[in-house]
């Protein structure tokens, strides 16, 4: 038909054929030239070797001894502000771990009697707490009635100071003896103390928690005292560790020596104001006057002292005779317990000079108020002791 297409020619079909086959070959022979080339800049790169780093940062600039300088000091700060933060709960812990060294000896004493550890911990404990409930029931009744009777008779006091001339003109020019009157007749001293009512309970409330927990830590690091110390010994190097042993047991010692020696000066301080306070005609202040003067000479050195001033200005003001008769007392017994009594019981715990002595009171009552006046003491002989073991040693052998 004349509308069909003319067939092709066979020199056509295998001209196109050649054509098509001359493309793929070009195509094939680029992609391997492509290849090539990429292999040939690998050995290249492989020939040359790694890439060199490039230059170090300057250690020594401005901008990186600046910018690591104040992020140090930002992270110091942070850190000290987190310590000011929980510094109640430290002081709670560092309480209770004075408290558990110095019951130590006695848990030891029962131990070698013949019990556990864990018996002896439980037995001391059982003491503690049956001296502290005795105390709770038989004496703070007494007290609490001596203290409202000092409050009472305080006013009379007063009024009696207004016979003294020069009281009389300081009373004239400021009014002192009047709102010193106010100020214990209307009972505002106690709210002003702690905020009133609300603030009343909230410190009640407050001191018997932190008195359950220095008791539960108490009771914690006195049984498991001895794993505590193998565990921080651990931290020492082997060859050191014997060492480190020996001195770690004898501070620790010494400062279970120190807790029990503090106690029976104390306790001698309370019997014999007790005894002379009952003699001498303040009978129905004794009781309370001998507690605070026994809890007062709890603090080295200058504890008896505020003591022997509290119980004389009370003395003073109810009979001069008697005042005088306490300063007397509190000279003499001070000088007993100063030269005789404290170095007697003490010489087996600490051995540090008088002047160190009281700069350490010092010092620890202005940190920490009286916990750092209780733990001043054994502080320091601690540091004389590993001043002495330690670096006195090594300086005496070059």
């Amino acid at each position: 038909m004349s509308g069909d297409p003319a067939p092709e020619s066979p020199e056509l079909e295998a001209t196109e054929r050649a054509e098509a086959a001359a493309e793929r070959a070009e195509v094939a022979a680029d992609e391997a030239e492509d290849a090539l080339e990429v292999e040939q800049d690998f050995l290249i790169d492989e020939q040359a070797g790694p890439v060199e780093p490039g230059p170090p940062f300057q250690r020594h600039s401005p901008f990186y001894l600046g910018f690591f300088g104040a992020v140090g000091a930002l992270l110091a700060l942070w850190l000290g502000q987190q310590v000011l933060m929980v510094s109640s709960t430290l002081i709670l812990i560092v309480v209770a771990a004075f408290l558990a060294v110095g019951l130590n000896p006695l848990v030891e004493f029962f131990m070698r009697r013949g019990l556990t550890r864990t018996w002896s911990v439980v037995v001391v404990i059982t003491i503690v707490m049956l001296a502290l409930t005795l105390f709770l029931v038989a004496i703070v009744p007494v007290i609490s009635e001596q203290v409202t009777q000092l409050a009472k008779n305080a006013p009379g006091w007063l009024d009696d100071l207004e016979h003294n001339s020069q009281v009389q003109k300081l009373d004239d020019q400021y009014d002192i003896i009047a709102k010193a009157k106010d100020y214990i007749a209307q009972g505002d001293f106690a709210s002003a103390a702690f905020g009133g009512a609300l603030g009343i309970g909230i410190a009640v409330l407050s001191a018997l928690f932190n008195a359950f927990i220095i008791t539960v830590l108490t009771l914690y690091f006195l049984s498991s005292l001895p794993k505590t110390k193998d565990a921080l010994y651990r931290l020492a190097p082997a060859s050191r560790r014997p060492r480190v042993t020996h001195l770690g047991d004898q501070i620790l010692a010494n400062v279970g020596s120190y807790v029990s020696g503090a106690f029976v000066v104390a306790v001698a301080a309370g019997l014999s104001s007790l005894v002379f306070l009952f003699v001498v005609g303040l009978g129905e202040y004794a009781v309370a006057l001998a507690f605070v003067v026994a809890l007062l000479d709890v603090i080295p050195m200058i504890g008896a002292t505020i003591g022997a001033v509290l119980v004389t200005a009370i003395a003073f003001a109810t009979d001069p005779k008697i005042g005088v008769a306490c300063i007397i007392f509190y000279v003499v017994y001070q000088q007993l317990e100063n030269y005789v009594i404290y170095p007697r019981v003490m010489s087996r715990s600490v051995d540090i000079p008088g002047a160190v002595i009281v700069i350490a009171a010092l010092v620890g009552a202005g940190l920490l108020g009286v916990v750092g006046a209780l733990l001043a003491i054994p502080t320091a002989a601690a540091i004389l002791l590993l001043s002495k073991e330690v670096f006195i040693r090594r300086q005496d052998a070059r």
